[in-house]
């Protein structure tokens, strides 16, 4: 009892850090979706080409060598002097989240039924006015559930932040452990609790988010 006593409040240091990088990175995350799935359905060939390029990119890597590039490899290669750990935190993030969950944009407007567009045509509605009225609303529905997945895993893909020097709790519960062994367990067992209770506002609104998804959507 103790010992959590003595962790606790050294673990509590870095929650401002963790739930930072959190917001940022889902407010950034999901404008990257938005934005890379509604330009892989452009019929510029240069735009969808680019957008399926940084897709691929980002899906296709992994997020610890993203981060490092960000943080890293770029500011060396181009001479830059940026050195700030939250843009390059929630950058690397952000990038490879909005990639994935760019898909989910995608894939959820093509799966608005396509009589919703032949009647919105029908009603001389303009490709602009058929995507903000008539498709955009139904395909977000459609989004909520797996959007709500995808929040759970940025909670937990802050936990990188700490590879670049960021004082997150992750980062503070490996300086007590690399001070005192002994306290490895009840470090790590705080760890896991302390995500689990950030998750579980983040698993209320995926559960809302899959019960709004079921109501007025038409779907193929």
């Amino acid at each position: 009892m103790n010992a959590i006593i003595d962790v606790f409040p050294i673990l509590m240091k870095g929650i401002d850090i963790t739930i930072t990088v959190l917001v940022l990175s889902v407010i950034f995350g999901y404008l990257f979706a938005f934005i890379a799935g509604l330009c892989r359905l452009s019929n510029n060939r240069l735009i969808s080409g680019l957008t399926t390029f940084y897709v691929e990119i980002f899906r296709g890597t992994s997020l610890i060598v993203q981060l490092f590039w960000l943080y890293y490899a770029i500011p060396m290669l181009f001479d830059l002097s940026i050195d700030n750990q939250l843009f390059a935190g929630v950058l690397a993030i952000s990038l490879n989240y909005g990639a994935y969950m760019s898909e989910i944009v995608r894939g959820s407007i093509l799966a608005v039924d396509k009589g919703q567009s032949e009647a919105s045509i029908a009603l001389n509605l303009s490709r602009f006015q058929r995507m903000r009225l008539i498709i955009f609303p139904q395909a977000v529905r459609m989004m909520l559930p797996e959007f709500g997945n995808y929040l759970i895993q940025m909670l937990k893909a802050t936990s990188l932040v700490s590879l670049i020097g960021m004082t997150d709790i992750l980062y503070h519960g490996n300086i007590l452990r690399s001070t005192d062994l002994s306290q490895a367990p009840t470090v790590y067992l705080l760890l896991l609790i302390f995500y689990f209770i950030m998750a579980l506002p983040l698993i209320f609104l995926t559960r809302k988010g899959e019960q709004i998804s079921k109501r007025g959507v038409a779907r193929l």
